[in-house]
């Protein structure tokens, strides 16, 4: 079974940390864009980010930044910004889904109707491999907004995916996640 959970511990924060430098490694390699203005991995390994992690059987196969905002710069009304997500390069599992799934359903429970993601982007969007990643989003529901300046000024794809309650998702995925908005945009767990 999977898990979404806060990441809690010293370990699991370096943990995210190299999982986010393999797959920036890996981007870079495919000619993907990858943060220019923020050292993410730095991000991950601070106890002040509310960071959290998809695992299964302790391994952890996914990480993300997730904060309830009131407004989006690109996108108005409230939503689930998910932040700097980033997958265990490699893995067999379909972990794009996974979060989808998630996503949607946490943003349902916590009254919110949409989840946001930005994902950062070289060059044209109908070009390869970039557009095959944004078609497999679509797939799985995102609707695509756009690109223009990402929040940290790099060039990004904006992406909306619907709330929606997902009644049995906590046989695939239990969720140990307490989002409350604070007065920040950050969300407390």
């Amino acid at each position: 079974m999977y898990e979404m959970r806060p990441l809690s511990t010293g370990a699991e924060r370096a943990e995210a940390a190299a999982l986010v430098q393999d797959r920036q490694r890996q981007r870079t390699l495919r000619g993907l864009a990858v943060p220019t203005l923020v050292d993410v991995p730095a991000l991950f390994r601070d106890p002040q980010t509310p960071a959290i992690g998809l695992f299964e059987d302790g391994l952890l196969l996914a990480c993300m930044i997730p904060q309830v905002l009131d407004d989006l710069y690109w996108g108005t009304g409230p939503c689930l910004f998910l932040d700097r997500i980033h997958t265990l390069p490699g893995h067999p599992d379909d972990l794009a889904r996974l979060i989808t799934l998630w996503a949607s359903d946490c943003a349902a429970r916590l009254d919110v109707p949409l989840v946001r993601a930005e994902m950062l982007v070289l060059g044209d969007l109908l070009a390869e491999p970039l557009a095959g990643l944004l078609r497999r989003l679509v797939d799985l529901g995102w609707d695509l907004r756009g690109a223009g300046p990402g929040r940290n000024g790099d060039r990004a794809v904006r992406l909306d995916l619907r709330a929606e309650h997902r009644s049995g998702l906590s046989a695939l995925i239990g969720c140990h996640v307490d989002l409350h908005p604070t007065s920040t945009g950050r969300v407390s767990q």
